[in-house]
């Protein structure tokens, strides 16, 4: 017989068989009656033996393992002491077929990354962080030129490179004049040899503009000629900040969001105040100090002034920081609402000019008269400002704000410069080397002119499908909310029915605003904007002073809660909740990788993209977000009783986080700076799992979807996994002391473990003993 791909393997060895058995008598023919007999009886109780052991088994292995059953209470699940799920645990209940593994390109290349991220040596129920993303943590290595990598900055790293392939293209002068000016500025940053060549000569100049750094003047700094109040008018007028004594802006009035309102408040400080308030004996404190001095020498002070005067600066800048406000007192809204005139403010504060210091700030477009109504945030700090800058001398005044100045321009400026700036940086991130140049100048220019760059990007790779399918997910998840609203048994009525019409209330933006298709809405944006061919540093200002008068102009313009502008930013991997206009934002830069495709199973849609679309919707219910009204109104719906409940819920929340040792760096979590953003990913996770749930049910006919490739993991248990994927990142020690103690995220590995350790469902379907780590017997919950 010839061998062929027509002759089924079954068919060839039958015929082999048959042919053996003519030409050679059987073991059995050769047996006797009775060998016969006992033969079969042994093999009958064999084959009896072998059935039982088999059901008994494939029992317990369904009961040990429920995977993707119909879903049960679970509270049948999470009170069980049984070890957690392991190996194969894809059970439809019945037999599996080809048809329950998904064979797509974005399920296979789903199914490699999940297993390149796992390690599945560690138990799921004692460190879920580190089942899914151990590999991760393990085989990343940090580039030099980066503080972390995360799943956040690796689709960023994409968008950079898509960027670039536009920007770097020649300009076209019949192209949209945005999309000229923002490659006139990559190719402004990119122009190294220019750079150099001006050197100091245009920040020198600047400098003289802004009336003189004494550091490096000396004796020639005029004292008799300095006012801090002018000083920061001229501030105003070159384009630099003028918040490093007072923040100044306009936005919307908070008890009002139809209309913006001008709001005053502390400092904006070159270091945080979680640091200045340490000390110059502080390590970081010290290390801001040497740079202060030697960015000075570099700019040609001696370095004995330099010391001596910057350490004078840096104590005024300390003392700003300790008259500030700190962040754990700085949630609730009401506090931070102390509206007054400015006829109320002249006479609580005289030192000030206000009349004259506001209009000047705001000046050309808008005037204000002594009775406009602005905020004050922390009135106490005015207060105590006008007594802190009477008694500074006004050479260390001037130090300061030039040195803020130096500080801010360092980037756009020579090699030397930037240098010590790196060394700086590798103190405070960790990083030791700079990133390529072509990144740094993609970053500065789509950061700069984000629309323009933000339309270039949405024209040539947004995936339209996307856009459709969040919405979907938007829908899902936002019922799901609602639902678990109505079910809550620590809410009063009244205030039941309030979150459920803000919940409808809550309007949403996805992937980016469809003027960004019209050049003419582009070309009207930019119109009042012009770069300094030949000149980085002053193309850098006149960016930041369109962007100020573009701010400061809105004062007596209407409040539209929908505006283009204000949700045309579409080229950056992130998500947003707004308060002040009850919305939430998923540019089209997050759309994507990891957290999107639709060429994979629903379950990893609603794991990733899901949860962020959870957690922003309970942004608005969470201890700053539930502040505010339907409308954007900071209202208080919220009945006495009520109130305590959640803020007890709360409670357990900041202590549950707050219980959690960075063993890396020794320090516990700050649980009430981190509360809100805990709040919405515990309440975020859930509302995905259970509109995932539904979506099975109700779209899928109950029935589980295909499972990935190679992937022995469920459609439920692979939900979990890619909800924590979406956190998988390795950050430097340095960087990461820097989030514990000022971010108000929980560092990565935490979000995960707290919220899920929340969670029955998560608990059941991986099947975690009551009093694992995964599983603790004390739980928290608000939604």
């Amino acid at each position: 017989m010839i061998l062929s791909e027509e002759v089924p393997y079954e068919t060839l060895v039958d015929e082999r068989f048959m042919l053996a058995w003519i030409k050679n008598p059987t073991w059995w023919k050769r047996r006797t009656s009775m060998e016969r007999g006992l033969t079969f009886i042994s093999v009958v109780a064999l084959i009896v033996t072998v059935s039982l052991a088999v059901a008994l088994a494939t029992v317990l292995y369904k009961n040990k393992y429920p995977g993707d059953d119909n879903l049960h209470t679970a509270e049948a699940y999470v009170s069980a002491k049984v070890p957690p799920a392991s190996g194969n645990t894809y059970q439809h209940g019945h037999k599996e077929s080809k048809d329950d593994i998904c064979l797509t390109p974005g399920c296979i290349h789903t199914a490699s990354k999940v297993l390149d991220s796992m390690d599945t040596s560690v138990d799921p129920c004692d460190d879920f962080y580190q089942f899914a993303c151990g590999n991760f943590v393990k085989n990343t290595n940090i580039p030099d030129d980066k503080s972390s990598v995360t799943v956040f900055s690796t689709i960023s790293d994409l968008l950079q490179e898509q960027l670039r392939t536009m920007i770097e293209e020649p300009i076209d002068p019949k192209e949209p004049k945005p999309f000229q000016l923002t490659k006139k500025m990559y190719k402004a940053c990119m122009n190294k040899t220019a750079i150099e060549a001006d050197g100091l000569k245009t920040i020198n100049a600047i400098f003289k503009e802004l009336g003189g750094w004494p550091a490096l003047d000396g004796d020639q700094w005029k004292e008799a000629e300095f006012d801090w109040r002018e000083a920061v008018y001229r501030f105003r007028k070159v384009g630099y900040s003028v918040d490093y004594f007072m923040d100044f802006s306009v936005g919307i009035d908070l008890k009002n969001s139809s209309r913006r309102i001008i709001d005053l408040d502390q400092a904006a400080l070159g270091l945080r105040r979680e640091f200045l308030i340490k000390g110059i004996e502080d390590k970081l404190v010290k290390a801001y100090y040497d740079y202060m001095v030697d960015i000075a020498v570099l700019f040609g002070a001696k370095r004995e002034t330099a010391a001596t005067e910057l350490k004078e600066s840096l104590t005024f800048e300390i003392a700003l920081a300790n008259i500030s406000l700190p962040n754990e007192k700085r949630r609730n809204a009401t506090a931070l609402y102390n509206p007054m005139t400015i006829s109320e403010l002249q006479t609580k504060y005289n030192s000030i000019p206000w009349v004259k210091y506001i209009n000047t700030l705001l000046a050309p477009d808008t005037e204000v008269g002594q009775d406009e109504v602005i905020i004050v945030s922390v009135p106490q700090y005015l207060k105590d400002f006008e007594n802190l800058i009477a008694q500074t001398p006004k050479r260390v005044q001037a130090n300061y704000l030039l040195w803020r100045a130096a500080a801010s321009s360092v980037t756009y400026l020579t090699e030397e410069l930037r240098n010590r700036q790196l060394q700086y940086s590798t103190i405070v991130t960790g990083k030791t080397e700079r990133a390529s140049r072509w990144k740094e100048c993609i970053d500065i220019s789509a950061g700069s002119l984000p629309i323009a760059a933000g339309a270039l990007y949405v024209r040539k790779y947004f995936n339209e499908d996307a856009r459709q399918s969040a919405k979907e997910m938007v829908a899902d998840i936002r019922a799901e909310f609602k639902e678990i609203v109505k079910k809550v048994d620590w809410m009063d009525e009244k205030t039941r029915q309030s979150a459920l019409e803000k919940a409808d209330s809550m309007s949403t933006h996805i992937a980016y605003p469809d003027e960004l298709l019209d050049n003419s809405k582009l070309e009207e944006f930019y119109q009042n904007l012009e770069l300094e061919d030949g000149n980085y540093m002053r193309s850098i200002l006149n960016l930041t002073l369109f962007g100020t008068e573009f701010s400061f102009r809105r004062l007596r313009q209407a409040v539209n809660k929908t505006d283009w502008i204000t949700h045309g930013r579409p080229a950056i991997v992130n998500a947003f909740y707004s308060s002040i206009e009850n919305s939430i934002q998923f540019p089209a830069g997050i759309l994507q990788g990891v957290f999107f495709n639709n060429d994979r199973p629903k379950y990893m849609n609603y794991g990733a993209i899901g949860f962020v679309i959870g957690h922003e919707i309970t942004h608005g219910f969470d201890d700053q977000g539930r502040q505010f009204d339907k409308d954007g109104n900071l209202v208080d719906w919220w009945a006495p009783e009520t109130q305590q409940a959640f803020v007890k819920k709360a409670q357990c929340i900041i202590d549950q986080y707050g219980g959690y040792n960075v063993t890396e760096i020794g320090i516990n979590l700050n649980g009430i700076n981190t509360q809100g953003e805990n709040i919405a990913d515990n309440g975020g996770i859930k509302e995905a799992y259970l509109a995932y749930n539904r979506w099975v049910a109700e779209k899928n006919g109950g029935r589980p979807e295909p499972r990935l490739p190679g992937v022995p993991y469920g459609g439920r248990q692979l939900f979990w996994i890619s909800a924590a994927r979406v956190w998988c990142s390795k950050t430097r020690t340095e960087t990461l002391r820097q989030l514990v103690i000022t971010d108000e995220h929980s560092p990565d590995r935490y979000r995960v473990v707290g919220a899920l350790a929340n969670m029955e469902y998560f608990a059941r379907d991986f099947r975690c003993p009551l009093g694992s780590h995964m599983n603790p017997k004390n739980k928290c919950k608000i939604w």
